[in-house]
C-alpha cells in the first residue's frame, strides 16, 4: 500500500508540475511586445553653446593729466551722451602754461611781423628773418601743446553710452593714466561662443557663401531673447588646447536688456535632411555602442548596433536600420536576442508625437 501511495503521489506531482510548466508557456506566448519603424523626413537640430556676451564698444576712461579731480558730473550706470563732460581736473596750473605760452607765442610774432617788415626793405637777410619765423613757429607748437594739455583736465564722452562704477572720488590726487571708470556702448552686443572643429566644418560646407545666418540667445534666467542675432564673423584660427573656434554673433540691443559682462547660451539651428528618426527609448547601450531590437520578417529579435547622427528631443537621428524595418520600443529587457517574440506595430507617426507626454 505505501508503494501505491508513493506511485500515485509522484504522478500528482509531475500533473501539477506539467501544468505550471504550461501556464508559464501559455503566459509567455501571451506578451505582445510593441514596435515601430524609423521614420524619414527633414527636421532641424537646435545646438546650444554657452557664450559670453560683450558690448560692441567697452572702454576704460582714463586721466590724461596728473592733478586733483575737481568735479565729478556723472553717476555710475548713468547713460551719457557723446560729448559730454564727465570729470573735471582741477586746471589752474594748465591754464597758467597756457597763458604764458600764447603770450610768448604773441610776442614771437610781433618780433616776426617786425622782421618781415625790415627784411621786405633788403634791412635785415632773408637768414634772420627765417630764424625769427622759426621761433615764431615754435612758440606757437608750445601754445597748442598747452592748451591740449589744459583740454585735457577736461574728460569727455567718447561715445553715447552706460558708465560702469567710480574708481575715483572728488579729492583724489590722479596720476597720468590712472582709471577713473569704464564705458559700455549697449546699442548692440556682440555676443562670443566656441564651436567644435566636427561641427564648424558641417556650417562651412553647408551654408552658402554671403548668406545670413540667425541665431537665438537664451539669458542666464532660461528666456529667449526677444531680438535675434545675426552671425557675422568667425575667428581665423583654432584653439590646440580645446579643438574650439570662436564665433561672433551681432544682437540689437534697443531696450539695453544686455550688458556687458552677461553670460548665456546660442542656439544655432542645424537642417537635417532625409534623416531615419527612432525614439531614444528604443535604443540600449553596451561598452558605449549603441544597439537596437530589430524584429526580422520571422518575427525574431536580432540585436543591431546604430550610429547616432544628431540627438533631438526623445528622438535619435540614426544609420544602420532602414525605412520599413520593424524596431522594438517597449520591453527591451525582456526579450532576449534570437527570441521569438509576438509584437503589435504603432506607425512612427503615431509614437513620436507622444514621447514628450511620456517623458513629462
Amino acid at each position: 500500500m505505501k508503494h501505491i501511495r508513493s506511485i500515485i503521489f509522484f504522478s500528482i506531482c509531475l500533473i501539477g508540475l506539467s501544468a505550471c510548466h504550461k501556464d508559464e508557456q501559455d503566459h509567455e506566448e501571451a506578451v505582445k511586445y510593441v514596435v515601430t519603424s524609423p521614420l524619414r523626413l527633414d527636421t532641424t537640430i537646435v545646438h546650444d553653446y554657452v557664450c559670453q556676451i560683450h558690448a560692441i564698444q567697452h572702454i576704460e576712461l582714463r586721466a590724461m593729466e596728473r592733478g586733483y579731480l575737481e568735479k565729478i558730473l556723472v553717476d555710475e550706470g548713468k547713460v551719457v551722451k557723446k560729448g559730454q563732460l564727465m570729470f573735471q581736473i582741477m586746471p589752474t596750473i594748465y591754464e597758467a602754461d597756457f597763458r604764458k605760452a600764447e603770450a610768448e607765442a604773441k610776442a614771437a610774432e610781433i618780433e616776426y611781423l617786425n622782421t618781415k617788415a625790415l627784411a621786405d626793405k633788403n634791412v635785415v637777410s632773408k637768414n634772420e628773418l627765417a630764424i625769427v619765423k622759426a621761433k615764431y613757429d615754435r612758440a606757437k607748437a608750445e601754445m597748442g601743446l598747452a592748451e591740449a594739455h589744459l583740454n585735457f583736465t577736461k574728460i569727455k564722452a567718447p561715445f553715447t553710452g552706460i558708465m560702469d562704477r567710480l574708481h575715483v572720488r572728488v579729492g583724489s590726487l590722479l596720476e597720468e593714466g590712472e582709471m577713473l571708470t569704464s564705458l559700455s556702448d549697449n546699442s548692440q552686443m556682440w555676443v562670443y561662443f566656441n564651436v567644435p572643429e566636427a561641427q564648424y566644418l558641417t556650417y562651412k560646407q553647408h551654408t552658402p557663401q554671403d548668406s545670413t545666418i540667425t541665431v537665438q540667445l537664451r539669458m542666464a534666467n532660461n528666456q529667449i531673447f526677444p531680438q535675434k542675432g545675426i552671425m557675422n564673423t568667425i575667428e581665423g584660427d583654432f584653439n590646440n588646447e580645446t579643438g574650439n573656434i570662436a564665433f561672433r554673433a551681432t544682437f540689437p540691443n534697443p531696450s539695453g536688456l544686455l550688458r556687458h559682462g552677461e553670460t548665456g547660451d546660442i542656439l544655432m539651428t542645424e537642417p537635417l535632411k532625409n534623416v531615419l528618426l527612432i525614439p531614444q527609448k528604443a535604443t540600449y547601450e553596451v561598452l558605449e555602442k549603441i544597439f537596437v531590437y530589430v524584429v526580422d520578417a520571422t518575427n525574431v529579435v536580432r540585436s543591431r548596433e546604430v550610429k547616432i547622427k544628431a540627438e533631438l528631443p526623445h528622438v535619435y537621428a540614426v544609420e544602420g536600420v532602414a525605412e520599413g524595418e520593424r524596431v522594438l520600443i517597449e520591453g527591451l529587457r525582456k526579450v532576449r536576442e534570437n527570441q521569438k517574440i509576438e509584437y503589435t506595430f504603432i506607425p512612427p507617426t503615431k509614437v513620436l508625437p507622444t514621447l514628450e507626454l511620456e517623458a513629462e
